[in-house]
């Protein structure tokens, strides 16, 4: 009784919310008469029946994680219909059109109603979670209607409900999955512990995906003209808690034969102000295009680039973990670049393997930043460092494969003729 109850609150609060807050706004918007605009949606794109997968995302990141699987499945399957849904405007926005998919749309807010409704209009053969999501109202709903239910790429801690001793209603809900693909065997060991065995260690999908991405990834010429034939560090998803260590470092001392490419998180024109306010060293925005002067740092000022970028790089520093959270350090590792970044990186299993292996490396500050760069400048030392951090990818693909071969055998069982 007290989790609709929590549920209902919480969606009274981002009403309340999207008086004053854009994104919550979008939040609120994408639910509105949501029946209603489902299922216009399902009868404009009905393709006679054929079996649906119902894959369901926090946001952009967990996006990235199931895409592979959807891709694979989608391939072999082609009759198969995706539904695609986001909790986060963050992802929905974004990823709204990706032909991927044949529906994309919000999940309704996580009420008994709304989820009863939303599964009996749907009827999915099967549906997958990515990595977090335990939304208790639709699992309950997809395990009354009978629906195997898969979580992929999934990631436990210790301090997770689901292992408290308070835990209650919430320690059931691993065991509603038909089954669970962990990253790692901290996980498993976890789900263990708890008295669950439907479990798989696969690893991260995300994995397949970065190496799906290294080696598709389109050349950008005027970066490719830039970098030319000097060694090059790459700044990805960068934060002002990060610049105030890189700027200063890369205006006194960045080698003279080095260039640098910042790519930050925030693209806004504020932001792109202060970062070459605050350059000394000669700069070009790329929105720009080509200068004629002699230029060490490019400043990107647009999205889209920075997972391909990488391909220019030689020594990549990845942003976030001077603030809330580290970015992802799973691109410039597929294209071989050992990764530097910031001391909040504990709650990364990627972060912890590299540092632990020699890939990666944490500094607090600008003088720890400098002696691991000038680490990195020895050849030997770079590329031991580079072996290391492609290892991790290399020995970690494949989770997308399995999801998928489960999922197949689910729909297989369930085909809706």
């Amino acid at each position: 009784m007290l989790y609709p109850f929590a549920i209902h609150l919480y969606g009274l609060f981002l009403r309340l919310a999207a008086l004053f807050n854009p994104k919550a706004a979008q939040w609120v918007a994408g639910r509105r008469h949501w029946r209603r605009r489902h299922r216009e949606l399902l009868e404009a794109n009905a393709q006679g029946g054929a079996p649906l997968v119902w894959f369901h995302c926090a946001s952009l990141g967990e996006f990235e994680q199931g895409r592979p699987v959807i891709e694979l499945l989608k391939a072999g399957h082609p009759e198969v219909r995706i539904l695609l849904t986001f909790f986060s405007p963050s992802g929905y926005e974004v990823r709204k059109n990706y032909g991927g998919a044949d529906y994309i749309t919000y999940l309704p807010l996580d009420t008994p109603a709304n989820a009863r409704d939303f599964v009996a209009l749907w009827k999915p053969a099967a549906a997958v979670f990515i990595k977090y999501e335990f939304w208790a109202s639709h699992l309950r709903a997809l395990r009354a209607a009978g629906i195997p239910i898969v979580l992929a790429s999934a990631l436990f801690r210790p301090g997770q409900l689901f292992f408290r001793w308070y835990g209650g209603f919430f320690r059931r809900l691993p065991g509603w999955f038909a089954h669970i693909f962990v990253q790692n065997e901290s996980s498993a060991q976890l789900l263990r512990e708890a008295g669950y065995r439907n479990f798989t260690v696969a690893g991260d999908s995300r994995v397949d995906r970065v190496l799906q991405i290294a080696g598709q990834a389109p050349s950008f010429p005027l970066a490719e003209r830039f970098a030319g034939r000097a060694p090059v560090l790459i700044i990805g998803s960068s934060w002002p808690e990060d610049e105030a260590h890189l700027l200063p470092f890369l205006n006194e001392q960045l080698p003279p034969q080095w260039k640098a490419i910042i790519a930050p998180h925030q693209v806004d024109e504020g932001h792109i102000r202060q970062i070459i306010g605050r350059l000394e060293l000669p700069w070009q925005r790329y929105s720009e295009g080509e200068k004629e002067a002699e230029t060490r740092i490019l400043v990107i000022d647009n999205i889209g680039l920075l997972s391909a970028l990488y391909q220019y790089g030689r020594i990549a520093y990845i942003g976030g973990a001077f603030g809330s959270g580290l970015h992802n350090t799973l691109e410039p590792i597929a294209f071989g670049l050992p990764v530097i970044f910031g001391p909040k990186y504990q709650k990364f299993e990627e972060a912890r393997y590299l540092v632990q292996s020699g890939g990666g490396f944490s500094v607090n500050g600008r003088e720890e930043l400098r002696e691991k760069f000038t680490e990195l400048g020895r050849e030997e030392a770079w590329q031991e460092a580079s072996r290391k951090a492609r290892a991790y990818v290399l020995q970690n693909s494949g989770a997308s494969e399995k999801v998928t071969v489960f999922i197949r055998s689910l729909v297989g069982r369930r085909k809706r003729y």
